[in-house]
């Protein structure tokens, strides 16, 4: 093949690690920053970002030659923005020479003022994109500086048959704006926590938005198993899986493994087994009693947990099963963490659910990648029990609001008026959101297709009320839209959605 010859001013697709190729044009670089040594390299300037960076020459390729072909396989919005950016310049520079009267403008071009945020190896942008598969250089091979390694360390070569990315709305490219300060994915979760004391003397954590690395997650390289396989599980495992962890699944139903063994988890026999094979345990099940029969019921967790075992609760329970969950796996010598998540099967698909989570502090970070894997955010809540109790007000507050849009729903029908403007209306005010719209229009086309289970969210307003008795505290709507779940169930809607409360006030 023959050697493409690049210089100053050309428009170039460059690549990293094993993220997908960017547009970018070939500048000089400032004047005290050295070129690496060893392979010859380029300084590029990526489109859309202000981002810098050295490029091995065999990391580059002409952009107008394989614009096709990068379009093809790369469908992102920020790429697109990028490419957008690319043709603007592309417009502004041949408008320049139609006024030049074919005079070159080249001599004299002042570097823009913005000072270059070049990506460093201790960079928060570069940290996020490093390709997993690369070692770390040793003191037998020393480089210069850390952008030298940059240019010039191990790489995988430049393979252009790399799969699509997806329009992921959580994958943010590795070429970050300015202006967009993501945590580094490579950094360790207690450093990237931010500590708000309450009034109340107790403290709630919240670690970085994970959304600008969700596209770059290094796997931990511990054995994760996964217990529960249901709306909320399966999303969860398929993202655990994505991102190059290595999970044993169970399921009651066994059948429901068989996709996920396919895409390269183990299988566990028993929840025992499965807490026995792996380091961190993780369980999403639908209630109370199935939460403690798969710890405490025969061939359950608790049979496999030994001293370090870690053991994750992720179902919406009570907290009182959850200190109760948390004193057993502790008396084992276990550590437990509960980790409930806030969200939908298509937020579950998409990895953008939000986990809270409370307990083991050193399993929270331990659980860092996975965290990042299923979810947009997380946040860390203390002692166990608090994300459980948050957990229920959130879903007690989002149980009685649908119930409220379904009553708004039906009161419009029966007063003549037109539902379909009566969510044109809602959603063009201060209520408007996704998930109004989702879900009346779902409710206006008749389709109930579950998303998040109309009886789990009655079973979460029912304990949500229960945990506001224990704590002297009213509760009168989440009261009165638990009476209108209830009748929903009785007209049979227990497996559909929670928009299908809407059917409680058509009978």
């Amino acid at each position: 093949m023959a050697t493409v010859h690049l210089r100053i001013g050309d428009l170039v697709w460059g690549k990293l690690g094993r993220y997908p190729p960017w547009p970018g044009k070939i500048v000089s670089p400032p004047k005290d920053l050295k070129k690496p040594r060893g392979k010859k390299c380029h300084f590029v300037k990526f489109f859309g970002t202000e981002d810098h960076a050295w490029i091995k020459v065999e990391q580059l390729k002409p952009y107008h030659a394989h614009k096709e072909e990068m379009i093809k396989i790369n469908k992102g919005k920020r790429f697109q923005q990028a490419v957008d950016a690319v043709e603007d310049f592309l417009k502004k520079a041949k408008g320049k020479e139609q006024n030049s009267d074919g005079k070159g403008d080249s001599k004299g071009k002042k570097m823009p003022n913005k000072p270059l945020k070049i990506l460093e190896e201790d960079d928060e942008d570069l940290s996020a994109l490093k390709d997993p598969s690369e070692k770390d250089l040793t003191d037998s091979d020393p480089e210069p500086s850390t952008i030298e390694r940059l240019g010039a360390g191990p790489g995988s070569g430049f393979k252009w048959e790399s799969s699509p990315v997806k329009d992921d709305p959580h994958f943010h490219h590795f070429l970050l704006s300015q202006s967009e300060k993501p945590a580094s994915s490579m950094e360790p979760i207690s450093k990237r926590l931010k500590i708000v004391e309450e009034d109340t003397g107790s403290t709630s954590i919240q670690a970085a938005d994970s959304t600008a690395i969700n596209g770059s997650i290094t796997p931990t390289d511990k054995r994760i198993g996964f217990l529960g396989l249901g709306l909320m599980g399966s999303g969860i495992v398929s993202n655990l899986l994505k991102m190059g962890h290595v999970v044993t699944v169970w399921n009651r139903t066994a059948e429901k493994c068989d996709l996920f063994i396919q895409e390269g988890a183990r299988l566990g026999r028993t929840p025992a087994e499965v807490a026995s094979m792996c380091d961190i345990t993780f369980s999403c099940v639908s209630d109370p009693k199935a939460a403690r029969d798969l710890v405490l019921g025969p061939s359950g967790v608790l049979q496999g947990i030994r001293p370090g075992k870690c053991y994750v609760e992720m179902s919406t329970v009570d907290p009182e099963t959850i200190t109760e969950l948390s004193q057993v796996i502790t008396s084992r010598g276990g550590r437990f963490l509960e980790a409930p998540v806030a969200g939908s099967q298509q937020l579950s698909n998409d990895g953008m659910l939000v986990i809270l989570a409370a307990g083991d502090r050193t399993v929270y970070e331990d659980c860092s990648s996975c965290f990042q894997a299923m979810g947009k955010t997380s946040f860390f809540l203390g002692e166990a029990g608090n994300a459980a109790r948050m957990m229920l007000i959130l879903n007690m507050v989002q149980g009685s609001f649908m119930a409220t849009i379904a009553e708004g729903l039906t009161l419009a029908q029966a007063t003549g008026q037109s539902q379909q403007t009566f969510l044109d209306i809602l959603c063009q005010g201060q209520m408007a959101s996704t998930f109004v719209d989702q879900k009346c229009q779902n409710i206006l086309q008749g389709n109930f297709k579950p998303d998040y289970y109309l009886k789990h969210i009655q079973k979460d307003l029912r304990l949500a009320i229960s945990m506001g008795d224990m704590a002297n505290h009213p509760t009168p709507m989440a009261a009165a839209a638990n009476e209108v779940y209830k009748r929903a169930k009785a007209l049979d809607q227990s497996d559909n959605d929670i928009s299908a409360v809407y059917r409680a006030y058509i009978h």
